[in-house]
Parts: structure tokens; C-alpha cells; sequence
């Protein structure tokens, strides 16, 4: 669980609405990478939560989830949109493989290259637990309207697009 960091009341100076008393705000606002740091500890804490059930890890099914989407894929390539190292990816293909949750075949047209694809238990396990996974994103999206979702959604993608090497 994320402990809450405690500030002293301080006279609001800002255009920054709190949730303070007549003018006043319960503490500064913190910066956007801290709220995006906190926010992302407590998505990672609630998913965790979410799949502890079926024995695969936030990142194990966050590359399940990469798989879903694109179909076979190069463990490189896999490891990139999943958010994790190589090494890692290496790792976490031997379990999933040993517990029948997607296979690799070689690439027909780079033989050195393995392609990863998800297995039907994988898609079984992703279809078990989209509703649960889907709940934690209403509950995390709740106070908000569909637009604003969508704005939400949108700014974040141009943020991260800000931060793509080379731009």
C-alpha cells in the first residue's frame, strides 16, 4: 500500500484547487512526475492484487496482454513493449512456456530468431481475468466522464511521445 506523504497547511498562492478549507490547501500540488510515478505504484499494487489468483506476475501478464495484441512477435521486440530488459524477457518466457502460456517457434525468416505467440491456455488465462483487470480501470477512471477519460488518454500519449528519443 502507498503511504501518503503528510505537508503542512499553507495559504494557497496558486491557481491549484485543493481540497483544503476556505483558501487554504491540505498540502502543495505535487509535481506531474510524482503524480504519475504514484499513480503507476498504485495501478502496479492493484494488478498485483488482481492476477495473484492465477500465479502470473504484472509484468508476466503485461507481455500476455503484448502477445494478445500483436499476434507473434521476436522476444526483443516483446521485451521492448512490455517494459522490460531482455534478460528479464528471457526469464519470464521460460516460465510462461513451462506453465503452457505461449510457445516459441523459429522465425522462417531469420532462423536465428525465435517468434513468441500466445498459447489457447494463455488466451484463456487473458479472457479470465479481463473483467477483473477492466473493474480496476473503472474503479481508477470512476470520478471521471467518458471525455475526460478520453482527454486523459490522449495527454498521456503525447507526453510520452514528448519523451521518445530523438524528438
Amino acid at each position: 500500500m502507498i503511504e501518503s506523504v503528510e505537508y503542512r497547511q499553507v495559504p494557497c498562492q496558486c491557481r491549484w484547487s485543493g481540497r483544503g478549507l476556505r483558501g487554504r490547501v491540505d498540502h502543495p500540488p505535487p509535481s506531474l512526475l510524482y503524480t504519475v510515478k504514484r499513480l503507476e505504484l498504485a495501478v502496479r499494487a492493484g494488478l498485483d492484487d488482481v492476477l495473484r489468483a492465477s500465479g502470473v506476475t504484472t509484468p508476466q501478464y503485461t507481455a500476455l496482454t503484448v502477445l494478445e495484441r500483436s499476434g507473434a512477435v521476436s522476444a526483443a521486440r516483446l521485451a521492448r513493449d512490455s517494459f522490460v530488459t531482455p534478460q528479464s524477457m528471457a526469464d519470464m518466457l521460460r516460465t510462461l512456456e513451462e506453465r503452457g502460456l505461449i510457445r516459441r517457434e523459429t522465425n522462417p525468416r531469420n532462423r536465428r530468431e525465435s517468434l513468441v505467440q500466445l498459447t489457447a491456455a494463455g488466451r484463456r488465462l487473458l479472457t479470465r481475468f479481463a473483467e477483473p483487470v477492466a473493474d480496476l480501470e473503472r474503479r481508477m477512471t470512476g470520478a471521471l466522464t467518458a471525455a475526460e477519460v478520453d482527454q486523459v488518454q490522449a495527454s498521456l500519449r503525447e507526453m510520452w511521445r514528448a519523451l521518445l528519443p530523438g524528438r
